[in-house]
Parts: C-alpha cells; structure tokens; sequence
C-alpha cells in the first residue's frame, strides 16, 4: 500500500474517531485532553492527503483548492475549541469569548460558519470523479458530507451525525480503494510494450 493511502486511511480513522466524541460525550468531560478536537485537527490535516491520491483534473482542481482551505479551516476551529476547552468551568469566560467572536465576521465565517464545511465540499468533490464508476461509494461521500452539517447545526441530532459521517468515511476509503484505479498505469505499461 503506498505512503499516501496510509495517510489518507489515518485520516479516515482520526476524522471519524473525532465524530464519535462528539457525538457520544460532552465535551466538557474531557478534562486533561480535548480528544474530540486533537483527533478532529489530526484527521483533517491527513484528509489532505486526497488531493493527491485521485486523478488530476479540472474537477480535481476545484476540489483540491476547497479541500486546502477546508483543512485551513479546520485547524482555525480546532484553535478555537482549543480555547474553549482551557476556560474549564469558567462559563461566564467562554461565552464572553463566544460572544467576542460571533461579533467577528472574519473569525466567525472562515472559521466556524462556512471554512469547516469547505473541507466536506472538496472531498464530496472529488468523489464527483467516480460518479459514473463507482456510484454507491461517490454517493455515500456526497450525501453524506452535507449530512454531517445538517444533523449538527440544524437538527442537533449526535446519532444522526456520527451515521453521517460514518457513510462519508467509508465512501471515502471505497474510493481509496477503488477497482480499476491503476488504469491509467497500465495503460502506459500497454504503450510502451513488453520488454
């Protein structure tokens, strides 16, 4: 298997290890490490690894640019939660902070409103590619990356979420390991000949 699906599979394992945290306990609990936001910030960072690992395309272009910042982002909102957790019981600091940056837009919308979801844009992006070849696993990825957002924000449903972002994960990995993605080595093997 090739260092770059490794990492890509790493990411796979800390995004959706990070979904389960957040789904399952209060945040709160984690009193010495914020497990839930180390493995969330360790999993985007890897999640990178997909811009390289699929074919280069005009898809993949856009994709990739929405993916790049989506990670940025991420590592924003991570810092932030980061923050958040230091205040402890200390309720009356952390909605200070809370109320500080929802009072600033150039906080509050690339890093927690719109830059996270950049992230689930891109990858549901590049699963785009493999709509017509592998159509389950490319749906899985793109149903389930708004999923994600929609559960939280909107219906704060945790079960809902974790499912959610359980079907984005392994369309992800189905991709990654998709039949037929040394074509195009093969193809080149056939040009230049035996040896």
């Amino acid at each position: 298997m090739c260092k770059v699906k490794i990492q890509c599979l790493i990411g796979l394992f800390f995004f959706l290890s990070s979904y389960i945290f957040f789904s399952q306990i209060s945040l709160n609990t984690q009193k010495y490490v914020d497990w839930a936001h180390w493995f969330n910030l360790v999993g985007a960072v890897f999640l990178l690894s997909f811009n390289s690992i699929f074919p280069r395309n005009n898809i993949s272009k856009v994709a990739s640019f929405f993916t790049s910042l989506g990670v940025i982002a991420h590592i924003g909102l991570c810092t932030i939660d980061f923050i958040l957790w230091s205040f402890g019981d200390n309720d009356t600091a952390r909605n200070e902070l809370k109320q500080h940056i929802s009072n600033t837009p150039l906080i509050l919308y690339p890093f927690i409103i719109i830059g996270p979801s950049l992230l689930f844009i891109g990858l549901a992006t590049h699963a785009l590619n493999f709509i017509k070849t592998n159509t389950i696993s490319s749906l899985m990825v793109i149903v389930g990356a708004p999923l994600v957002g929609i559960s939280f924000f909107l219906l704060k449903n945790g079960n809902l979420m974790l499912v959610s972002c359980f079907m984005f994960t392994i369309g992800l990995a189905l991709l990654l390991f998709r039949k037929g993605n040394h074509k195009g080595q093969i193809e080149i093997v056939e040009k230049i000949g035996p040896n």
